[in-house]
């Protein structure tokens, strides 16, 4: 019996008021540009783009440090927004002048090496938009599946063209593409995605055709969990890795092309066509990512893992999986964070997230929590000033690093990403590390030294898009500057790449100690500068192997491998583009070198093992399909 009848009414009340509120559903009905936003307090009518500080930020806004725009009044957000920044511009279809906002971002993002960093949250729903990207850009839908955020004109990167030639892709680094859906009505009404390494496009839906170069060279790439309504087409691209993806059809081959996971892998043999086929993937967790609630609310999702898997892992209405909400994540902001502040919110257990800009650190951010969520937005950069790891992982279970880069600092480091304290053992199976779209790079935008990029030391790490780069040109990209001997040393057992790029490191690229291993596409240019062979040579070996495993590893197995050679300083062999244990449980499947144009009498005599046609000058590129060694 109730006592007070207003108490029910007014419980009445709450629950309706209750059922009104998000349940984890994607937020609000699709509206053309300028309707009605898909979520309360999405931001102020008119508004080019709200920051998340809930100003109007100004291209050109950020420095060297993330210094805050003209915009960034240090208040609190005003428009329901966790505080990303002044660098994450947030929009919804209501908004009249998204496109005048983001033409002016990209005609700034010109700078190869420039300082300033972009990311663009698009709420749920319907927009008319041609969204440019260049360097240090990210584009992001913050729906529960792809097609909750549909861009109707172009989400594009085209050739850059430089000093009035005819343009390439080849310098098209630093960018991403995540989680829309795009409907391609510019360039003759293909989406095109035309970019080289560094670069990532997940989550995608392309209602139409895809063109991953245009008329220029291009030497990407990588696809994952993205469907393409219509047919893909490699045009100039060297190389490309696609996971997890579901076309209509491929077109295009070149040098070496590997599909894992493809609903609808091309045909053909290899090496007429430089197609590589791996039917399942065998293991993979997806990238995590934002997304927004009914209520405009904020989370993250942590994909669970899947296991021998063919195609997307996302459907259309679909509800995110791993819904964590964003007040579990500290927000680094390069304009106030420190290596103390950061480290702080680490050992109180928060997962973090590194907004736009450069983050020069004086100590190395420790990551001892099992299952810390650690994520970049907009390409964020990591330095070390005092010739220190920028980040160590404890060895624990589930630890997910996602969308960001490290850069050397002048003072040497060991090794500027550490993943696992040397001599780990703990078996981390069923619940493994995880990398996702992680780039380094030595020298460049500045003079930097580290003795290596990455180093893997726990077991049962899976890494998805990795670019390791010893810069071939900017500054201090020289012998005796940029001093770096490894891309990759793997020590820890059964650990897997899925898309490995590393390049211009001055010994061994790859260094494989673990056993286990497991590589599914390798692209590799030798350093181009070694001023002499004397210079370049060990035990009286000429040159170093690009990818190598040492001879006491038992177990081994990679597909796709592609080595080039383009020694511009001198006339340099190397004696083997890859060396490797030999035994019954190592296989190499489908290994492609090629001699891009440089010094007369420069080659790589052996594709693998003392094995293989010599890769002189003129020869283009010499194939070799060996499985077991």
């Amino acid at each position: 019996m109730i006592k007070h009848p207003w108490i029910l009414f007014l419980g009445i009340i709450l629950l309706a008021c209750r059922a009104e509120s998000p349940g984890g559903s994607p937020g609000g009905s699709s509206t053309a540009n300028g309707g009605s936003s898909p979520s309360a307090g999405a931001g102020v009518g008119g508004a080019g783009g709200i920051n998340s500080t809930g100003t109007a930020g100004a291209p050109g806004s950020g420095g060297s440090t993330g210094d805050a725009d003209s915009g960034d009044t240090g208040a609190p957000p005003t428009d329901g927004a966790p505080d990303f920044g002044p660098n994450v511009l947030i929009f919804d279809p209501s908004m009249t002048d998204i496109q005048s906002r983001i033409d002016a971002i990209f005609t700034q993002q010109a700078d190869q090496f420039g300082t300033t960093r972009y990311a663009y949250f698009f709420k749920p729903g319907r927009y008319n938009l041609d969204v440019r990207l260049s360097f240090y850009m990210q584009v992001v839908g913050l729906g529960q599946s792809p097609d909750d955020v549909t861009i109707t004109g172009a989400v594009r990167s085209k050739d850059r063209v430089r000093d009035g030639g005819t343009g390439s892709a080849l310098g098209n680094f630093w960018r991403g593409i995540e989680n829309l859906a795009v409907v391609p009505q510019q360039d003759g009404g293909a989406a095109v995605w035309a970019v080289s390494q560094g670069t990532f496009a997940r989550r995608m839906h392309i209602i139409g055709p895809l063109h991953l170069s245009e008329a220029g060279f291009s030497s990407g790439g990588f696809v994952a969990d993205s469907k393409v309504d219509g047919v893909v087409s490699s045009g100039t691209q060297q190389q490309f890795f696609s996971r997890n993806t579901d076309w209509a059809s491929w077109a295009g081959s070149n040098w070496n092309m590997v599909f894992v996971g493809a609903v609808r892998p091309p045909a053909g043999a290899w090496p007429a066509l430089a197609y590589t086929v791996v039917a399942q993937t065998p293991l993979v967790r997806e990238k995590p990512f934002f997304f927004v609630d009914a209520a405009g609310k904020y989370f993250v999702s942590a994909p669970g893992l899947r296991r021998n898997s063919v195609g997307v892992s996302w459907a259309p209405g679909a509800a995110a999986e791993g819904a964590l909400p964003i007040d579990r994540f500290y927000l680094a902001r390069p304009d106030r964070d420190t290596a103390a502040t950061i480290n702080l919110a680490l050992s109180q257990g928060k997962n973090l997230i590194f907004t736009p800009g450069i983050y020069h650190l004086d100590a190395t951010l420790r990551v001892a929590q099992p299952n810390t969520i650690v994520l970049g937005l907009g390409i964020p950069t990591l330095v070390p000033d005092q010739g220190i790891p920028v980040m160590s992982i404890a060895d624990v279970d589930g630890v997910e690093l996602s969308g960001f880069m490290v850069d050397a600092g002048a003072n040497d480091s060991p090794t500027l990403l550490e993943v696992g304290p040397p001599g780990s053992t703990g078996d981390h199976a069923s619940n493994p590390t995880f990398l996702h779209d992680v780039f380094c790079r030595i020298g460049g935008a500045t003079v930097g030294t580290a003795t290596s990029c990455l180093t893997i030391n726990s077991n049962n790490v899976v890494s998805d898009n990795l670019w390791l780069w010893r810069a071939d040109h900017g500054a201090g990209a020289m012998w005796t500057v940029n001093r770096s001997k490894n891309g990759l040393i793997v020590n820890g057992n059964d650990v897997s790449v899925y898309g490995l790029f590393v390049e211009h490191f001055q010994e061994f690229q790859t260094l494989w100690n673990g056993n286990g291993g497991h590589v599914f596409f390798y692209q590799s240019e030798m350093p181009y500068d070694p001023p002499s062979q004397a210079d370049w040579q060990h035990d009286g070996v000429n040159g170093f192997a690009s990818y190598k495993v040492i001879d006491t590893v038992t177990t081994h197995e990679a597909w796709g491998l592609g080595i080039y050679s383009v020694f511009r300083a001198a006339p340099v062999v190397a004696e083997n583009a890859a060396e490797t244990a030999i035994g019954p449980g190592i296989m190499t499947h489908h290994v492609v070198d090629v001699w891009i144009p440089g010094l007369a009498g420069s080659s790589i005599t052996h594709i693998i093992n003392g094995t293989g046609a010599s890769v002189p000058q003129g020869a283009t590129t010499v194939t070799l399909a060996r499985t077991p060694n």
